[in-house]
């Protein structure tokens, strides 16, 4: 299994991290201990991630300025973030894809990293009230302007993702995936003939009880580990172009989290794992 993955011209290790977590509770306001989150955040390096993904809903703000606060000037460090929702208080998402939101939403991520430029900068979520082709097309204005270096999408289906790839060149896409939750998969594999990174979130997801349960810790107990790192191995091994973002606001589970690069999940492994679904 190969551990890195070619972004342009940056190598990334396969294991990124998510920093949607160490903000306040439904992901708004400031983290209970702000000591921590930096901790964390520092702790993320250290353990040999270079890949962190944030977006500036993440609070809103309070995760981008953490990063700032912890890891700025971000040497060998790839920062992606994303612009498109807007927040209303805890657990409340609006979807604004217009280009003058974008626009705006870009230069305040821009000014709280301290970077001239985004490295990789991904459209949060499909706006209904505005077309999805007018949402690309601010972004890829503002891409030839140097604001972005590299452009990604989120939450997208195969018709979106392939309407994306006729306007801009797209190196990633976040979507929700994991051995529980397939609903993706489709747009796992155009990611994987295309050699775009595909970014999974929510790393176990779906139905954990029943047989799902199950297969999952019978599995964990064999390798001697957790449910959720033998998922994240699932998802390493499952296609090249994956690299899960497991996001925590706890340094033990970071250090958990880290350690399913080291699980080689053999071929019986993976077919009972494979066979699982979000049903359970």
């Amino acid at each position: 299994m190969d551990k890195t993955f070619t972004l342009g011209d940056k190598t990334i290790n396969r294991l990124g991290y998510g920093a949607m977590r160490i903000t306040g509770d439904g992901i708004w306001g400031e983290p209970a201990d702000r000591g921590n989150a930096v901790s964390v955040l520092k702790r993320v390096v250290e353990l040999g991630v270079n890949f962190i993904d944030t977006a500036d809903a993440y609070g809103p703000e309070v995760s981008e300025n953490l990063i700032h606060e912890a890891l700025y000037p971000y040497d060998g460090l790839v920062i992606a973030t994303k612009g498109g929702l807007t927040r209303q208080g805890p657990g409340i998402w609006t979807p604004d894809g217009s280009p003058e939101h974008l626009r705006e939403a870009l230069d305040a991520s821009l000014k709280r990293l301290g970077v001239e430029q985004i490295e990789l900068y991904q459209f949060h979520r499909p706006d209904p009230d505005v077309p999805y082709e007018t949402s690309i097309k601010a972004l890829v204005a503002l891409q030839e302007q140097g604001k972005i270096k590299h452009l990604g999408v989120s939450n997208v289906n195969t018709e979106q993702l392939e309407q994306a790839m006729e306007l801009a060149t797209i190196v990633s896409v976040q979507n929700n995936y994991s051995v529980l939750n397939r609903d993706s998969e489709a747009v796992l594999q155009m990611c994987q003939e295309h050699g775009i990174m595909f970014i999974p979130y929510f790393p176990i997801g779906g139905n954990t009880g029943g047989l799902n349960e199950q297969v999952l810790q019978s599995v964990a107990d064999k390798h001697g580990a957790t449910v959720r790192q033998i998922g994240l191995a699932w998802l390493l091994q499952h296609s090249p172009v994956m690299v899960p973002i497991p996001g925590t606001a706890n340094v033990t589970h970071l250090e958990e989290n880290m350690r399913a690069l080291d699980i080689e999940l053999d071929q019986q492994d993976i077919e009972r794992l494979d066979a699982l679904t979000s049903q359970g």
